[in-house]
């Protein structure tokens, strides 16, 4: 268990009810079954919420072959810090894990988190390109990292990609992240869950905030359950449907 996990332990919001243990599965849908990778940080790991998150979730609950790329701290950008690192990549980055899945692996869908890490880091946001070329972006920004990203999964996989962010909370960096992102949709006809520009979503009573959320970041296990898993599900069926029936 880490620190994080020992010191969100005792939270309401992380009782026993909202185990997967305690939870019935839902009804088969569009996501039974279906192999789905999701990359991410603290929050595709669950890190206030003992490693449960949604992802969890959508294995459990809705029978989905769920490959957890999930480390904490980890960041869009491929940012060096050693000399070994900037002639390596750090490992850690989306970029560097996302390239240890190719086309042998087939994927349903693939759904990364738009990392607040990089907000919170100060990583520069960058330009979008004019190009499509996996080559020509700039993987120390947070711009040309997504672009890589969906280049990289546009030329690997017939998947859907889909970008998804955390819930509303004051960081302006992140809202201008979140803005860009929407930016790059357009471009590269991905899909985004974007709970953080929902305001009907956010707008929830104050004792409910307290019970989902550890802190403005990270969800406990009843925020993912009762709050961010409904609406990832119902925009996720959305997006698979859509697939289907093209």
């Amino acid at each position: 268990m880490s620190v994080m996990d020992d010191k969100n332990a005792a939270l309401p919001g992380n009782a026993s009810a909202y185990d997967l243990a305690n939870l019935p599965a839902a009804e088969p849908s569009v996501l039974t079954g279906k192999r789905i990778l999701f990359l991410g940080s603290s929050v595709t790991y669950g890190a206030a919420s003992q490693g449960q998150s949604f992802v969890d979730l959508f294995a459990a609950l809705d029978s989905v072959q769920a490959t957890k790329e999930a480390i904490s701290g980890t960041t869009l950008v491929d940012r060096p810090s050693t000399w070994a690192e900037q002639m390596f990549g750090n490992g850690d980055s989306y970029v560097t894990r996302l390239q240890k899945y190719d086309s042998h692996t087939d994927f349903d869908a693939i759904v990364f988190q738009l990392s607040t890490n990089d907000a919170t880091t100060h990583q520069p946001l960058g330009e979008i390109s004019s190009s499509f070329d996996p080559s020509d972006f700039d993987v120390l920004t947070i711009t040309g990292a997504l672009e890589f990203i969906a280049s990289y999964c546009a030329h690997h996989w017939a998947a859907p990609l889909v970008f998804y962010t955390g819930s509303y909370y004051e960081s302006p960096e992140y809202s201008d992240m979140v803005t860009r992102l929407r930016e790059l949709a357009e471009k590269w006809h991905f899909a985004v869950i974007d709970l953080f520009s929902d305001s009907a979503f956010n707008a929830i009573p104050r004792a409910d905030y307290t019970l989902f959320m550890a802190d403005p970041i990270h969800p406990t296990k009843a925020g993912y359950l009762r709050w961010w898993y409904p609406e990832m599900k119902a925009q996720l069926i959305s997006t698979l449907s859509t697939v289907s029936q093209a």
